[in-house]
């Protein structure tokens, strides 16, 4: 008769190994700890990126940091001018910070051995919560206009997006725009409508006035919605800008 031995289950030694050591009540109080302790510290990074001070560094160790992670506030101004986006503290954005962002910021608060704070977001104005008289991305003060980018989620912009907020990046833009428009519209202007032979002179004084027209609309807009252009906002804590 052959003699067969019983395969070994390892999860069940393991289980012995461990009942040698610890009860299970003390095994969930452990457990229970640790919980405890990531949800204080999830909710103390929360409060941070909800209620920052504003402070403009913080403590990096700089052999760990990405060199493709780091932007001069030069970079971001562009590229919030270019886009109309707003670079605020992050008090202000009124939507949900992601757990993945939460993560990203311990992860790097254990790496460099530090408390990021002062935290800053790039993102489009209706993401805030601003004062009143697509895409975030996270950002922490290094020091000397320098910042990190600690995460990115969201969406990513529309294709156009650059292209359509072209208009309001400078006034010089918008003015070059409201003249295009208005070339267009004066060509539309069926030639007779005043004379019976529409000359260059007439067809420039049309130009005139249709110019001035869209212009006085363009500024009534603009004071009654208190709008302003992207290189005056970027930056503004101010919802009607």
């Amino acid at each position: 008769m052959k003699l067969r031995f019983p395969r070994t289950n390892v999860e069940h030694q393991l289980l012995k190994v461990r009942n040698k050591r610890s009860t299970e009540e003390q095994i969930l109080n452990q457990v229970n700890l640790i919980l405890a302790e990531a949800e204080k510290k999830d909710k103390a990074v929360l409060k941070e990126i909800k209620q920052g001070d504003g402070i403009d560094h913080n403590d990096f160790d700089a052999d760990l940091l990405e060199t493709n992670r780091i932007f001069h506030l030069s970079d971001i101004y562009e590229i919030c001018v270019d886009y109309r986006l707003r670079f605020l503290d992050s008090k202000y954005f009124k939507s949900e910070v992601p757990y993945e962002a939460l993560m990203e910021i311990k992860q790097l608060e254990r790496a460099h051995q530090t408390t990021l704070r002062g935290f800053k977001i790039v993102a489009p104005s209706k993401l805030f919560k601003l004062e009143n008289a697509d895409d975030p991305l996270l950002f922490a003060p290094i020091g000397n206009d320098y910042y990190y980018l600690v995460h990115k989620w969201g969406n990513d912009l529309h294709p156009f997006r650059k292209m359509l907020m072209w208009p309001f990046k400078t006034l010089e833009n918008f003015i070059l725009l409201l003249l295009a428009i208005s070339f267009l519209t004066a060509l539309l202007v069926p030639n007779g409508m005043f004379s019976q032979q529409q000359s260059t002179t007439e067809f420039f004084m049309i130009f005139f006035f249709i110019f001035k027209w869209f212009a006085g609309l363009a500024i009534f807009y603009g004071f009654k919605m208190g709008k302003n252009f992207s290189t005056e906002i970027w930056n503004s804590k101010f919802y009607n800008a």
